[in-house]
């Protein structure tokens, strides 16, 4: 049974940092598609960054030179290094896995069959 589960979120002030992190277990890590979402209260839930199995990265554009993706295969972690964050960020933070993803769409939070529970964000200005 594949599981998910995040960490990290909390409260930051205007140009902080945050570093998230989601253990996985259950499946072959390094072979998946993995993944960081966020939704905030009233949104649709959006990309963050993305990783594939051979390592390419895809950022959101919200997040191209703030936010950084990472994994770990040896220790099925996922990482999220967010720095100079703002209060646009505040949301709840997904990791999400998939075996596989459509070429072109790793960013369409559809392509994911599994998700963690979330760790929340909250950046004051």
């Amino acid at each position: 049974q594949v599981q998910l589960v995040e960490s990290g979120g909390g409260s930051v002030q205007a140009g902080g940092s945050l570093r998230l992190s989601c253990a996985a277990s259950g499946y072959t890590y390094s072979r998946y598609y993995m993944g960081w979402f966020r939704q905030a209260p009233g949104n649709e839930r959006e990309a963050v960054a993305a990783i594939e199995p051979d390592g390419d990265i895809t950022y959101a554009n919200s997040a191209k030179g703030r936010f950084t993706i990472s994994k770990d295969n040896a220790k099925s972690t996922l990482h999220l290094q967010m720095n100079t964050l703002n209060p646009e960020d505040t949301a709840m933070y997904y990791c999400a896995a998939n075996g596989w993803v459509y070429r072109g769409k790793i960013l369409d939070p559809g392509q994911y069959k599994f998700w963690g529970q979330g760790t929340p964000v909250t950046v004051s200005s």
